[in-house]
């Protein structure tokens, strides 16, 4: 088998690998708030968790140590980072929680980037990067749509509430017109409704 067949193989793999492990690591941040009771349990069940996961690297040794604490670290970190994110309910946040994701990512795949040599290393080191640099493109990305989204909801609301006086006041201003064509306690009556019904004072 040649070498370039043999180097194809290898990055088919890694690029399976790289998958896998972004899947494992998918963003799971919701726009659901959490209580102040959830988040503390979330943030007891990170520590509980890393400190499992911690102990069962203890039985490995070398790169795959390394590894196994990369991916030990990164759970923790994305169980907390989710957990902040659906507390604080705010886009800012859930961008945080993103990013944290993909710093996870990075992180294993960087580790598991030093099994490998020459230019396979380097290729593998590149698309690690590139992954971090695209996750954090995304996590921005998604958390300025959602403030223009919020932005746009806040800018309609004041839009319908002016564009509502704007409609009253032109109704007013034609209820008072109409009573202009009487006269008297008739034409005082009527201006007295008018303000009434349109709340002027």
């Amino acid at each position: 088998m040649s070498r370039l067949m043999i180097a194809l193989f290898v990055a088919a793999g890694l690029s399976v690998a790289g998958s896998a492990s972004a899947q494992m690591y998918a963003s799971k941040t919701t726009a659901t708030p959490m209580s102040k009771d959830g988040y503390a349990m979330a943030k007891t069940n990170a520590d509980a968790q890393y400190k499992t996961d911690k102990d069962a690297c203890s039985t490995l040794s070398g790169n795959a140590k390394d590894i196994c604490m990369a991916e030990a670290k990164g759970k923790d970190t994305i169980a907390k980072a989710d957990a902040e994110a659906a507390y604080q309910n705010t886009a800012k946040h859930r961008e945080s929680a993103r990013v944290a994701h993909a710093q996870a990512n990075y992180d294993v795949a960087i580790e598991k980037c030093d099994d490998l040599a020459g230019n396979t290393k380097d290729v593998c080191v590149k698309e690690a990067k590139a992954g971090l640099v695209k996750g954090k493109a995304d996590a921005k990305v998604d958390r300025v749509v959602a403030d223009t989204r919020k932005d746009a909801a806040v800018k309609q609301t004041d839009a319908r509430k002016e564009a509502n006086a704007d409609k009253l006041d032109a109704d007013y201003k034609v209820a008072i017109e109409k009573c202009d064509a009487l006269a008297g306690a008739a034409k005082d009556s009527c201006v007295t409704a008018a303000k009434t019904q349109f709340a002027k004072s």
